[in-house]
């Protein structure tokens, strides 16, 4: 048996899973497919329910990785075949070219100016643009930019290299290239985390239609100190709102299941316009409020005592009424409407979009909602139902940062004992 390990997915189960098996001595390949590594947590202030800075949590934790020897990190990169059983796999990973030396590079964000093609930043949710060199939000680690040649002009065919001219510690190199590497290794863990139900525009909850609708993420980053607006939470106008509504389970219905850990987002965005604006009023709409443990249920009652209004509906919808929301729902055959400033409708969890085709590749299942499917649901929930390959963290299903910690330590120590 060999002592190598491959992990798909540099989030926090991923990292924490690697870190694990590398202290004990084991060669770890952490694939990832983005330029930087940290998942959906690096996105957050704060992570409840103790609302401990997510970026003082998890930035140690990057830190370890990208230092670490026995840990092989290949970002931009992504599985594309596995041959072989428990003990012994052969897996084909395709790694793309940065284009930007990741030791040359100090990080100085000099490249950025210079590029004449803008685009929309997919990590601020679309909230502030970004270049074609570009590195997803500030403070991102590794701190090294990557040129996206899917828009790029050089690889478009026209002589541009504006960022390397730039750069005076000569860190771009246009001639890198993709490459293919085959790893062999003895178990696969698989860390892909999640992505956010989709919203349609212009439906029943305002979004696209009302300014001031945001979807949860996107708060994340209006809240976020790194992002598009510094931390201040503005309207689109530039002022502050006074009231806020926040629209629990959006989605939940289409999707057939609770994401379990909505709620307490939804009440942690009490905690962030409190704290941001003074005498601000906060109405939260929920079918059914998700507060499961002592911690959580803790959680919910210190937020309760901030003044928040709740309001249970059965039926729900949002529309413009003079430049603020109407928010008209119905509960027990009663209708009502809410006025607000301000729309946050609270996402649910869902699979990576690619977790189908990947499930593919490594042979094994996915269950009816996409998620990787554990070999039992009770007693061996990091267990694929394939000998040698595990799946942790919201790739198996939706889940808070502990749980995804603890399914990583069980899977990296399940590891170690086959070995």
């Amino acid at each position: 048996m060999k002592k190598n390990v491959l992990v798909i997915g540099a989030g926090i189960a991923g990292m924490e899973t690697s870190l694990m098996l590398a202290k004990a001595g084991r060669k770890v390949y952490l694939v990832e497919k983005s330029p930087i590594i940290g998942g959906n947590i690096i996105k957050c202030e704060d992570v409840f329910p103790n609302l401990e800075c997510a970026t003082c949590m998890v930035s140690p934790i990057q830190q370890e990785v990208l230092k670490n020897e026995n840990i092989d990190l290949l970002m931009l990169s992504r599985v594309t075949a596995v041959r072989g059983e428990a003990g012994d796999f052969t897996v084909t990973v395709e790694k793309k070219a940065r284009y930007v030396d990741l030791v040359d590079c100090i990080g100085c964000g000099e490249c950025f100016e210079p590029c004449p093609v803008v685009l929309k930043n997919e990590f601020e949710q679309g909230l502030m643009d970004r270049k074609a060199i570009y590195l997803p939000c500030a403070g991102s680690l590794p701190n090294v930019p990557a040129i996206d040649t899917d828009n790029c002009l050089r690889f478009k065919g026209e002589d541009c290299q504006a960022c390397k001219e730039a750069c005076v510690f000569e860190a771009i190199n246009f001639d890198e290239e993709d490459e293919t590497r085959e790893v062999k290794v003895s178990a696969i863990v698989v860390a892909t985390g999640f992505t956010i139900f989709p919203v349609a525009e212009g439906g029943k909850y305002g979004y696209g239609s009302y300014a001031d609708t945001y979807t949860s993420w996107e708060f994340e980053r209006l809240f976020a100190s790194n992002g598009p607006t510094g931390g201040e939470i503005r309207k689109k106008n530039g002022e502050p709102p006074k009231s806020v509504a926040v629209i629990h389970c959006v989605g939940r219905e289409e999707k057939g299941y609770c994401s379990t850990i909505c709620c307490m987002s939804s009440l942690k965005f009490v905690h962030y316009l409190k704290k941001k604006i003074e005498n601000i009023s906060v109405t939260e709409f929920y079918k059914d409020m998700c507060s499961p443990g002592k911690r959580y249920d803790k959680f919910y009652r210190e937020i309760e005592s901030t003044g928040v209004d709740f309001k249970r509906f059965d039926t729900i919808e949002v529309t413009s009424d003079n430049g603020s929301a109407a928010v008209k729902y119905r509960q027990n055959g009663k209708e009502a409407t809410v006025s607000a400033d301000m729309v946050i409708l609270s996402l649910g969890l869902e699979p990576q979009r690619d977790s189908k085709e990947l499930a593919e590749v490594l042979g094994v299942p996915c269950d009816t909602n996409g998620f990787f499917k554990e070999e039992n649901d009770e007693y061996a929930v990091v267990d694929s139902t394939k000998k040698g390959i595990f799946v942790v963290g919201c790739a198996q299903a939706p889940k808070d940062v502990q749980t995804s910690i603890a399914q990583a330590q069980s899977a990296a120590g399940k590891i170690l004992s086959l070995l």
